[in-house]
């Protein structure tokens, strides 16, 4: 081959490992759950501050109802939005991890951690609901 006539043959990098992808993709997943328990807080707080104003004013009964209702309902649907986004940022989460490729993809002592703790939490979540719509 002549020099005029050589082809330059582009030689493929193999691919690299990078966990950094995986663990941002695992810090995104704990940021989002810090969120939610922090809605689900929110809350709680707003369900018994309702409870905390109808013991400290001194007006009419249906008053009290009222305040006490609506922060009673408020906080059953701050936690359960709270719920749905520590759901929601597991299948987010796992649907990432899914499109990594295996070699990004660390090995893990404890294999399933990041949905134990979703689910642990979720589960708070629903029990919390049940336990304020019963109580």
């Amino acid at each position: 081959m002549s020099d005029d006539t050589a082809t330059h043959i582009i030689k493929a990098k193999p691919l690299v490992s990078d966990p950094r992808i995986f663990f941002a993709a695992e810090r995104t997943l704990l940021a989002w759950v810090r969120s939610g328990l922090a809605v689900m807080a929110l809350g709680l707080v707003i369900d018994k501050f309702g409870l905390l104003l109808s013991v400290l004013t001194s007006s009419t009964v249906n008053h009290h109802q009222t305040h006490q209702d609506i922060s009673h309902y408020l906080g059953i649907i701050l936690i359960l939005v709270g719920t749905l986004i520590v759901m929601g940022a597991q299948y987010n989460h796992q649907a990432y991890v899914l499109c990594l490729p295996p070699e990004d993809l660390p090995k893990q002592a404890i294999v399933r951690l990041d949905w134990f703790l979703t689910f642990s939490i979720a589960t708070i979540g629903v029990l919390l609901t049940i336990y304020l719509v019963v109580a």
